[in-house]
């Protein structure tokens, strides 16, 4: 596959590109900056320099450039409301006409439990970051794209265990970035699985069979 990824440099978005590259894909992102291009093409990943807040449809449906698939695994992480307003709203918005304008029907966005944090009290920044990412969930799920949304439990970086719980409905724990990368992977390549959304958790399945049990039969 050809797999291109919104926040390759990020800690999912990283762990994912060296988990497909590993399989054979052919993997491509979005950066900042020019050295963090240099960084990847060391890899064998090449990257495309521009910011996604200020890129327009077509630089982005440009960027795209056939791919098979897009993932979008950005976010401002409850930060600053303009920084999520740009990144996990407008962001999302953006990627969904990038890809129906670049004709790259297969989408998956990495979201977030809508319960996670509940048992904080949150800022107004941090209760706005989860309006925002429901607001990208829908938005996706209402477009006629091949989507996929991922909903993980709390991001930590513990090592891969390689065995999840995945389903329509998860309850709220904690998983490892390895484990949430290697779900990835594994949806990516199986085409059954598609205008789903999926929650993560920690759980004793392995990844492979979890995935293989979430696939719509036809």
């Amino acid at each position: 596959m050809d797999v291109f990824i919104i926040g390759i440099t990020g800690k999912v978005g990283s762990l994912l590109a060296q988990k497909l590259v590993t399989r054979g894909d052919t993997v491509r992102g979005l950066v900042r900056q020019a050295e963090q291009r240099v960084d990847l093409a060391a890899q064998g990943i090449d990257a495309v320099v521009g910011n996604l807040a200020s890129m327009t449809t077509d630089e982005l449906a440009l960027a795209f450039n056939d791919a098979d698939a897009i993932v979008f695994t950005a976010g401002s992480n409850g930060g600053q409301a303009e920084i999520t307003r740009a990144i996990d709203d407008a962001g999302v918005a953006k990627a969904i006409k990038a890809s129906q304008q670049a004709r790259v029907h297969r989408l998956a966005l990495v979201s977030v439990l809508p319960e996670s944090w509940r048992e904080r009290n949150l800022s107004d920044e941090e209760e706005y970051y989860f309006t925002a990412k429901k607001k990208a969930d829908i938005a996706l799920s209402r477009s006629e794209l091949d989507w996929l949304i991922l909903r993980p439990s709390l991001l930590v970086d513990d090592p891969e265990i390689g065995t999840v719980s995945l389903g329509p409905a998860e309850f709220h724990g904690q998983i490892s970035r390895a484990d949430v990368a290697e779900t990835l992977a594994e949806l990516l390549h199986e085409p059954r699985i598609r205008q789903q959304i999926l929650e993560l958790n920690v759980g004793s399945v392995p990844i492979r069979d979890a995935v293989q049990a979430n696939r719509h039969r036809y």
